[in-house]
């Protein structure tokens, strides 16, 4: 069974590196290129999707959407220098 945080922040890190070296064959990067409004974009569709497949879907297809949305959210949380830290630390806040 894979650590979701380790696999999180492993994913975040390669998502920085995507950003910053910007390779020609990368998704991630074409994102950056495309901009903050295409990013969005793309986290709206998914969370749409993931809600759809959580729905009315087969556990396989809302597993493969929600992870989909998470990739895309963590996009958006680079792009906005965001950091997983910063997050935990608000959840654990919320938590008290």
């Amino acid at each position: 069974m894979q650590d979701i945080g380790k696999v999180l922040e492993s994913l975040y890190q390669t998502i920085e590196e995507r950003k910053k070296e910007l390779p020609k064959n990368s998704y991630t990067a074409k994102l950056f290129k495309k901009g903050e409004n295409k990013i969005l974009q793309k986290v709206g569709e998914e969370a749409v999707e993931t809600i759809l497949a959580l729905k009315s879907e087969s556990k396989e297809r809302a597993i493969s959407e929600t992870a989909d949305l998470l990739y895309h959210l963590l996009v958006a949380l680079v792009d906005r220098g965001i950091n997983l830290d910063e997050i935990a630390s608000e959840l654990g806040r919320r938590m008290r």
